[in-house]
């Protein structure tokens, strides 16, 4: 625009009008509309532009957003809408006082003299909202220095109190100035970049004058005003908070503390200033600025959380042609570790000041958005895998992790963190891990457990299988629990200790099966002692009639038991042996596998001091002790098959039948000592004194069962007592072995029950029949009456026990004895 020719002042002055007028009561555009004409442009096309522009002006001010509305039937607005239209198409002839120009200032007028009250001191022709707002914005955007858009011109306090002269015209005052001014500001801040933190700051203090504002204010305008712009800005900054890990970073966390106080001030004026739910809820004291940063925290690491699966996801992928990549689940925990981490140091400090916990709140959301993922990865498992150890073991040390932030988080908080620690319920995953390595340890014993079962099945307890004489299946089981507490401790968890006493009982289970199943079926002692003939007394016929008659006899009351048992090859005295010699050498083993679990122990990670306390969780409780059992059981089975029924023709069937001096114990001293050079060569030597002894006892006790129970084939008399005490000392001689054999002691033991009895077969029948009395009397007492009770069988042999006496007696050769017997019991000679 050229100079205007002739314009010395802004107080313009109608041609009719002489008098100076105030600007509130001219409509400037027209003014500007009556003042100038083409001529005072440099071209048509400027000055056309120029006139659109004017007319656009009171069209927008009186026309589109009036002070006062109008109504459909104002003739004045009509008008002027025709006059503009009309302009459009052929410009008006303006800075002349023409008709068309009369007519276009008295329709303007009649339009910006309308208000509400009646007043007629000024004309309302840009007070109208949003135009107002608008034009003050524009005006307000002059502050800003046009080579610098960042920047305040200096003249900033001189402009501002020029902009403020516009308040008449446009209808603003003190509130509506400050709020348009934090809009200017904010607006500004935005539109350059955010680059200025000033700017930014400037907003966020405007804005606590606005907050003032709006406690006092009830005007509508204002408030419609009032919301829309807090609105806009509120989506501006809840778009960059509610994400705010991906819009702040060490380049820009410093504004981010202005921007969080511009978003939740804007949100607490629009939420306690202008809801009306706020105030019909304000007793439940809701905590607006909280429940704001509450949601910025949780919505950003949710997304966080989201973009990190995603990185950990394509980290999988792209790692698929390593050796071992990490699965995704672990990858994300220490991604998730680090983004706690990053949380608490840069982001938490700065929300601090609105929320008490934001660390807390930070990490408790983590942890849900975490503990999903592994929750459906622990439904999902089965078995222990290199993978699921790995995720579990990511997954607890995240979780203490993020525990550990919300404690430290919450120590100035009212309720001390509670309410944080309740929304973080534990993940468990050393729980879940423990369940997989107790399935995994459960399936571990029972494949052992059915590989015991498969091949004891196969066992043939062969002696020369190794040099050892065990059974090959018990040094493969033993190799088997070696391997197996090998990858126990290779597995890669923390909890060792607390696990080792659930695979030391599993597999001390499955040891004590491959005993009991080494044992079952070779024979207790009850089952190869002959069942004992029922009491017969003697005759006094020449032994030689009736020795082979009734030889039979005896061997016919064997226990029925001892031809299945021996029915087996496996139950034989060698086979026996081996039986001893493994369950020997599984006890032995024991003792050095429980040291070699106190190492492995010792060189696992998760170990602590007191987990060498406690002694019990890394020994064998079960199998030691049915090892000593069995062993005892087989070695006690094993002599009394060999006494009874390996050699029972030479002991029960054939010593002392028909005449003791012709039929003595040579044989079955012979065949004996060869089964014991047997034993001797097949059982390790440090249980070959316990079967050695075994045998001794079982020969000592077959030996008094033949003197005492022997049936109506065997009868002594008082000289056949020598021939008796003669043989026992040939018997214990051969355990004596000249001083090779058993010690005398253990010899002398075992001996002591058939030393007490001996002596009886030299004591004449009369004294005998005496003590027999007296003692069944001394028994019975006064309940005897008429007859001596007959005394029942103990199998207790003893020279003060009747029973024993009695038997004694039943098998004395002499008249005494036998009448005896007939008078008090009416025993048969014969069974």
């Amino acid at each position: 625009m050229r100079s205007m020719r002739g314009i010395r002042t802004w107080e313009l002055r109608d041609p009719k009008d002489t008098v100076g007028r105030r600007t509130e009561s001219m409509v400037l555009p027209l003014e500007l509309l009556q003042q100038f004409k083409a001529s005072d442009f440099a071209d048509q096309e400027e000055y056309e532009a120029w006139q659109k522009r004017n007319l656009k002006m009171l069209e927008a001010g009186l026309l589109l957003h009036p002070h006062t509305p109008l109504d459909n039937t104002n003739t004045a607005a009509q008008r002027l809408r025709q006059i503009i239209q009309g302009a459009f198409n052929k410009p008006l002839e303006t800075g002349r006082n023409n008709e068309s120009m009369q007519v276009l200032r008295t329709t303007t007028m009649a339009l910006a003299g309308r208000t509400s009250d009646g007043s007629l001191e000024s004309c309302h022709w840009a007070d109208g909202y949003p135009l107002n707002i608008r034009l003050y914005e524009m005006l307000l955007e002059a502050c800003f220095d046009i080579n610098d858009e960042t920047s305040i011109v200096e003249e900033v306090d001189e402009l501002m109190e020029l902009i403020k002269k516009t308040w008449g015209i446009l209808g603003l005052n003190q509130m509506l100035h400050n709020l348009c001014f934090t809009w200017v500001l904010f607006n500004r801040y935005v539109a350059t970049g955010q680059v200025e933190n000033d700017l930014i700051c400037a907003a966020d203090n405007q804005l606590a004058e606005v907050s003032k504002d709006a406690k006092i204010t009830k005007d509508l305008v204002y408030s419609k005003i009032l919301n829309a712009t807090l609105t806009a800005m509120l989506g501006w900054t809840e778009k960059r908070l509610l994400a705010y890990h991906e819009t702040f970073d060490n380049g820009n966390i410093e504004s981010m503390q202005s921007i969080v106080s511009v978003g939740v001030s804007a949100a607490k004026i629009l939420v306690e200033d202008i809801s009306n739910e706020y105030r019909r809820r304000r007793k439940n004291e809701v905590d607006v600025t909280r429940s704001r940063i509450d949601t910025y925290i949780r919505s950003s690491l949710r997304t966080a959380f989201a973009q990190r699966m995603e990185k950990a996801d394509s980290s999988r992928r792209a790692s698929r042609s390593q050796s071992n990549p990490l699965p995704v689940l672990a990858i994300l925990a220490k991604d998730v570790g680090e983004l706690a981490a990053k949380e608490k140091d840069m982001f938490s400090p700065i929300l601090k000041r609105w929320h008490s916990f934001a660390a807390g709140v930070a990490v408790a959301t983590l942890h849900a958005c975490y503990g999903n993922e592994l929750k459906q990865f622990i439904s999902s498992i089965t078995e222990l895998t290199p993978d699921a150890v790995q995720i579990l073991r990511a997954a607890d040390k995240l979780e203490k992790d993020l525990v550990q932030i919300a404690v430290e988080d919450s120590v100035d908080c009212d309720d001390g963190g509670k309410s944080i620690i309740r929304e973080m319920p534990p993940y468990e995953a050393e729980g879940a891990m423990a369940e997989m390595v107790k399935v995994w340890i459960k399936t571990r014993t029972e494949r052992l457990k059915e590989w015991v079962d498969r091949n004891l099945q196969q066992e043939i307890w062969n002696p020369r299988a190794n040099q050892e004489g065990c059974a090959p299946s018990a040094v493969e089981v033993l190799r088997i629990v070696d391997e197996t507490l090998d990858a126990f401790f290779q597995l890669p968890i923390p909890m060792h200790p607390a696990l080792l006493p659930d695979l030391m009982t599993g597999l001390d289970k499955c040891l004590q099966y491959y005993v009991t199943k080494a044992k079952s079926g070779c024979g207790l002692r009850n089952t190869y002692i002959p069942t004992m003939p029922a009491l017969t007394r003697c005759t006094t016929e020449a032994k030689f009639q009736w020795k082979k008659k009734d030889k039979s006899i005896n061997s016919q009351k064997k226990n029925p038991q001892v031809a299945t048992v021996n029915g087996s090859s496996s139950s034989g005295v060698p086979q026996l042996c081996v039986r001893i010699n493994t369950l020997h050498k599984i006890r032995m083993e024991l003792e050095v596998v429980e040291k070699r679990i106190v190492t492995l122990l010792r060189n696992s990670e998760s170990a602590n001091l007191e987990d060498f306390s406690n002694g019990l969780s890394k020994k064998f409780e079960l199998t030691p002790a049915a090892c000593i059992e069995a062993v005892q059981q087989l070695s006690e089975g094993a002599a009394y098959k060999i006494v009874f029924h390996d050699l029972g023709h030479a002991l029960w069937d054939s010593l002392y039948v028909g005449d003791p001096a012709s039929s003595r114990i040579e044989p079955f001293l012979q065949e004996l000592e060869n089964t014991l050079t047997v034993v001797a060569d097949t059982v390790q030597e440090r249980v070959r004194t316990r079967i050695v002894a075994d045998i001794m006892r079982a020969s000592f006790e077959g030996f008094l069962l033949v003197l005492l129970a022997g049936g109506p084939t065997r009868a002594f008399s008082r000289q056949d007592s020598q021939v008796i005490e003669d043989d026992f000392k040939s018997l214990k001689d051969l355990f004596w072995a000249n001083g090779d054999g058993l010690p005398a002691d253990i010899i002398d033991k075992f001996a002591t029950t058939a030393r007490d009895i001996l002596p009886l077969f030299r004591t004449d029948t009369e004294s005998l029949i005496e003590r027999f009395r007296r003692l069944t009397l001394e028994a019975y007492g006064s309940s005897v009456k008429a007859r001596l009770p007959l005394p029942p069988t103990s199998g207790q042999w003893n020279p003060i026990e009747p029973n024993t006496l009695l038997r004694v007696l039943c098998h004395r050769n002499d008249e005494t004895a036998s009448k005896f017997l007939k008078k008090t019991y009416n025993l048969p000679k014969k069974l």
